[in-house]
């Protein structure tokens, strides 16, 4: 279905039915993802230092840090206030190797505009895949990450419509890829980019499963993976931010996104119907 859509964007995304639609819809999808935000927030900030945490990712990640870099930092401060309290209990810590391989891998690249291929493009999916952590949500700010600023194969008006995409179609928003995959090479490169993005999940979902549990038995690993999650929504909020200024551009879909934010929060309305109530408006605004 995505895959479908995206080939209709690509086709008729100039006509001004198709625009108004997507352009209705865009500020309904950000106040889904702040909606995704708080809940997770709240459950995932469990103390003063894990929101600590979380400020300081907020800040790091708007400053352009590499989304990999801010969530090891997270885990690693988190892991390192819990050892604090352990060594003064006369346990002894050390910062785990994983982190430190975590931050090598984070390491900002130099910024080139990359020739599309569908290796590089597989590679890339395959690459945000293995690292992205928590709520789907938090793969935007690899996309935006990947390609826009490292590959420049999008701009934000692209990589917003492909979030919208990703909202208002079942299924996982990693579904998201396959809309980007299509802008970029076609059906192979949707192909690939679906391949790329679902293939590490289905991998390391098989391995992790059974070490999880185990893992939260451990106060230093417990630690770390809620340090992790606060980073993860740090990121989710800062590329909130960053798309909402793209989204929202005038006094109709500020006046959407205000509208959407009050139904979901205040009504709990479900997501499909303001979705769709989105679309509707921005089809009679383009059609007056």
């Amino acid at each position: 279905m995505v895959g479908m859509i995206a080939a209709i964007y690509v086709r008729f995304g100039s006509l001004p039915q198709v625009a108004g639609i997507l352009y209705a819809i865009k500020p309904a999808v950000i106040a889904i993802i702040l909606q995704a935000l708080w809940g997770l927030a709240r459950t995932a900030t469990k103390s003063k230092t894990l929101a600590a945490i979380g400020v300081i990712s907020i800040v790091l990640s708007a400053l352009g840090i590499a989304p990999l870099i801010v969530l090891a930092a997270a885990g690693i401060a988190s892991g390192a206030v819990v050892s604090i309290g352990q060594r003064e209990r006369g346990a002894l810590f050390t910062v785990p190797s994983s982190g430190r391989l975590a931050l090598l891998l984070g390491a900002p690249a130099a910024v080139a505009i990359v020739p599309v291929s569908l290796l590089r493009l597989f590679l890339s999916f395959l690459k945000i895949g293995s690292v992205v952590f928590g709520s789907g949500y938090v793969l935007l700010a690899f996309l935006r990450s990947e390609f826009i600023h490292h590959l420049h194969w999008l701009t934000e008006k692209q990589l917003i419509d492909a979030v919208a995409v990703g909202q208002f179609t079942p299924g996982p928003v990693f579904t998201t890829a396959t809309f980007i995959g299509y802008l970029v090479a076609g059906i192979p490169g949707a192909v690939v980019a679906t391949l790329g993005i679902f293939l590490p999940g289905f991998l390391l979902v098989a391995v992790s499963g059974p070490l999880v549990p185990r893992l939260r038995h451990s106060p230093m690993a417990g630690a770390i993976l809620d340090g992790i999650v606060v980073g993860s929504l740090a990121l989710m909020a800062v590329v909130a931010c960053q798309l909402g200024w793209a989204a929202i551009i005038d006094w109709l879909t500020g006046l959407i996104f205000v509208a959407s934010a009050v139904a979901l929060f205040r009504f709990r309305l479900n997501s499909a119907w303001l979705v769709g109530g989105a679309a509707l408006i921005g089809l009679v605004a383009k059609l007056k």
